[in-house]
């Protein structure tokens, strides 16, 4: 009797993944049937934003639906990111992500997981971070500054746009490869303060977007040493990486990605990647988002959670060998 029901519980469970797997495969095909929303939790003009809208666009052509973009600030993209979390996983609700949301983790120690919550859909494009310094630094390139910051170190300074944000990771990141313990300046309230002393030269140093800073390294009011991704950037091609300058590995690039509900089906995540891949492989729009100051990536699905993994797993690691972090 025993036998005979686990027999039958076997074959009615074969029937339901058959029937699951069915149904997934119906959807994919006919996918997508109505509009799909892209939720982005920063404000419009952010480069999220801006990426979304045209990729979005391009992306409406792809699938043969209308994409409307939701801005959904608050809590450093957590609201947005939970409320997708949260959504049928059916491809209709999507979340743009950005390096805020692997920060977290590592910040506030949170239980979301980006990884697991989100199925990852493409990154699509980096935002290049470049370490710049007032003129007055009496250092022309990195060897020169990382010896400075050894034998002077009371001479620098770090401003950021506040505690664990991108531009105060990747100075902390620097301090880790370079052995340095430049001191940290952190601004509330974003960047913009931050690099008005740094024009003023009440600070010495600081990562920050290249598109923002390029005006002001141009016309000489800041002096750039590289750009802290492992390409270079394209709106500063002449300046070199990190890695390039002789920080080996170095990489903390403000990234941009589009995320599905976890349990979304692989044939529907799959179709949406590739409407993305064939968006960014559009001339007028890699040309739009290179005037943005964003550099397009793309790729697979796996690529970009392989991504996302590992970008958690380093910013946990910098913060929890800090000095500058609470113990």
């Amino acid at each position: 009797m025993l036998g005979r029901f686990i027999k039958m519980f076997a074959l009615c469970a074969g029937v339901t993944v058959v029937s699951v797997a069915s149904t997934h495969a119906v959807m994919a095909q006919t996918y997508p049937t109505q509009p799909i929303k892209i939720l982005i939790g920063f404000g419009p003009g952010s480069a999220a934003d801006i990426l979304a809208r045209l990729v979005g666009k391009q992306m409406e052509s792809n699938l043969g639906q209308p994409i409307v973009i939701e801005n959904r600030p608050g809590n450093s993209s957590m609201i947005a990111a939970e409320t997708v979390a949260r959504a049928p996983a059916d491809g209709y609700t999507l979340f743009m992500a950005t390096i805020a949301n692997t920060l977290n983790p590592a910040e506030t120690k949170s239980n979301f997981n980006l990884a697991k919550a989100l199925a990852p859909v493409v990154l699509l494009g980096i935002v290049p971070n470049v370490l710049v310094a007032h003129p007055s630094v009496p250092a022309n390139n990195l060897a020169e500054l990382i010896a400075l910051a050894k034998s002077k170190p009371e001479t620098l300074t770090f401003g950021s746009s506040g505690y664990a944000t991108a531009s105060y990771m990747a100075a902390e990141l620097f301090n880790e490869k370079a052995g340095t313990k430049i001191p940290m300046v952190p601004y509330q309230g974003g960047s913009n303060q931050a690099v008005s002393d740094l024009l003023a030269g009440r600070i010495t140093l600081m990562f920050n977007v290249a598109a923002t800073l390029a005006p002001q390294v141009e016309a000489g009011r800041l002096k750039a040493f590289a750009v802290a991704q492992s390409k270079r950037a394209s709106i500063m091609p002449d300046v070199p990486t990190l890695s390039e300058a002789g920080m080996t590995g170095y990489d903390a690039g403000i990234w941009i990605g589009l995320l599905a509900p976890a349990g979304t089906p692989p044939a529907i995540v799959d179709k949406l990647s590739a409407a993305a891949n064939a968006a960014l492989s559009n001339e007028g729009v890699r040309a739009a988002l290179k005037q943005q100051g964003t550099d397009p990536v793309g790729g697979s699905p796996k690529e970009f959670a392989d991504f996302i993994h590992a970008d958690i797993e380093k910013w946990v690691a910098v913060l929890a060998s800090s000095p500058n972090t609470a113990k």
